[in-house]
């Protein structure tokens, strides 16, 4: 999926994520909390999120605040993760600049060797964010481009659902 930010700035900032989990408490996505989409999160906690297929010509888009997730949620989700994965977490300082690939294989290298007889420990620095709904538009493109939209927005304890023109 597609998660929207915004900078310190005002500048909107988007980048593809994978959408680990989507339930009835949000959606949910995982990074390195020294990103830059973290830091963007942590100042300013509402975000934007696009999904879209396109074989079936519909996407779905949702506006919410943004919340971290439990350790106990960012640990199980950690650990179920390949190895290969959990190392990278260790070794890439996400959103930094670096030296070269050859310093971040180095680091990898490293990590590698710290827990070579162990498990892979989940980093202090990696979690999770739920987005929590405010906003769900669904979106069914046409050939005549006279599309179908459907926005539900949360209203109280329930929703309101609205047409709205292509």
């Amino acid at each position: 999926m597609t998660l929207a930010t915004v900078d310190a700035r005002g500048r909107p900032r988007a980048r593809m994520v994978l959408l680990k989990l989507a339930d009835e408490r949000g959606f949910t996505f995982y990074t390195n909390q020294r990103s830059a989409k973290a830091r963007e999160l942590a100042a300013r906690p509402h975000a934007a999120l696009v999904l879209w297929w396109r074989e079936l010509h519909r996407q779905v888009r949702i506006e919410g605040r943004v919340r971290p997730v439990s350790a106990a949620e960012a640990d199980a989700y950690f650990a179920a993760r390949p190895r290969g994965a959990q190392l990278g977490a260790w070794a890439s300082p996400q959103s930094a600049v670096i030296a070269s690939r050859l310093a971040l294989d180095r680091e990898l290298a490293r990590a590698g060797e710290r827990f070579a007889r162990r498990d892979v420990a989940r980093p202090p620095h990696w979690g999770g964010y739920r987005l929590v709904p405010r906003v769900i538009e669904f979106w069914q493109g046409r050939p005549d481009r006279m599309h179908d939209r459907l926005r539900y927005a949360r209203s109280g304890r329930g929703w309101t659902r609205a047409r709205l023109a292509p």
